[in-house]
């Protein structure tokens, strides 16, 4: 039996939606229990069936907007996200899921549970959507500003053995976010990554990939630093938004718009579908020593209940191990 912690205070919906995400999963995967971590008090107000459920109670919360997650460590209070990552770290818990900030969640993470040997660098991991319904991983999407080309080969080994174990995806192509296909492009660091990456024979290299192009080349890892990650991102999230906005103004700007919608709408859904970053839950925590999910602020209950069932992959599936062991870590 799996136990996956959850840090029920996180979130901008917290505790309703992480408890009610929480009971949907234990409904789904009879193989889990789950800890709640937070207020009784709040919870025991929506935890309606604790079937495989148990809390532990912790009185302080990370805001939403919090600056200084090291102070929060240092603080020796009991926050339920430090509750949680402590636990993890004890193997007390097998994953640790929270919709909490993500900055507080990365830095408290390599803080706490510590990044694993011969993982430099500690990253944010993305499933995107694509056209194909399968989705593709993005890393790193803003936990670094800066990767020296290593640390970009370490987390494409990294992606390569998640998307592998948790994500069902054989021998994925892992493909350098650039200005240009052809060798040599970019800034220093991507030419030495473009060479390391080349030469890695742990992972299937594709090659350089312009942003352009993410959607249409059959590749399904993309590796860059944090800044042009988060950017790359965001300007995706922001194209898919607006794109909903000019649909619905064009249905509405006439009668035929609005009487064509009414035909279309089973084909509008499922064309939302393709863009709901819901189906996947959240983003890996990449390169520390268990596995950690950061679900987004805004989950759902059917979104967070879907960052379980991605913290329960990667246990179930022993990616962490798999890593570790190619890295040369395990025996030591």
């Amino acid at each position: 039996m799996m136990k996956i912690g959850v840090d029920a205070m996180g979130g901008d919906f917290a505790p309703k939606i992480t408890v009610l995400g929480a009971m949907a999963a234990i409904k789904k995967f009879d193989d889990i229990e789950i800890v709640l971590y937070g207020k009784e008090e709040e919870i025991k107000k929506y935890l309606t069936d604790d079937t495989r459920i148990t809390i532990k109670n912790c009185n302080e919360v990370i805001s939403m907007g919090e600056k200084d997650p090291v102070k929060i460590v240092r603080s020796n209070l009991d926050y339920s996200l430090v509750e949680a990552l402590k636990d993890g770290k004890d193997l007390k818990v097998d994953a640790v899921v929270s919709s909490g900030p993500t900055q507080a969640v990365v830095a408290i993470s390599r803080l706490i549970v510590k990044p694993m040997k011969g993982m430099r660098r500690v990253a944010l991991g993305p499933v995107i959507p694509s056209l194909d319904g399968k989705g593709k991983f993005l890393l790193d999407a803003g936990a670094n500003v800066e990767l020296n080309a290593e640390n970009i080969d370490q987390l494409a080994y990294f992606a390569t053995v998640v998307a592998e174990n948790a994500l069902g995806w054989k021998n994925p192509k892992v493909g350098l976010v650039n200005i240009g296909e052809e060798p040599g492009k970019g800034r220093q660091v991507d030419k030495e990554a473009y060479e390391l990456l080349k030469a890695d024979k742990r992972i299937n290299f594709f090659g350089n990939i312009e942003p352009k192009e993410m959607h249409f080349v059959d590749c399904d890892i993309f590796v860059t630093d944090g800044f042009s990650g988060n950017i790359l991102m965001k300007s995706m999230e922001g194209t898919a938004k607006m794109m909903s906005v000019m649909l619905k103004e064009e249905i509405k700007r006439n009668t035929r718009g609005k009487i064509g919608y009414l035909f279309m709408k089973k084909n509008l859904d499922k064309f939302k579908k393709r863009f709901d970053v819901t189906e996947v839950g959240g983003a890996m925590v990449c390169g520390v020593n268990i596995p950690i999910v950061k679900a987004h602020g805004n989950s759902d209950e059917y979104a967070f209940s879907n960052a379980i069932r991605l913290a329960r992959g990667m246990v179930k599936n022993d990616v962490i191990g798999k890593v570790k062991a190619g890295l040369g870590e395990l025996g030591e």
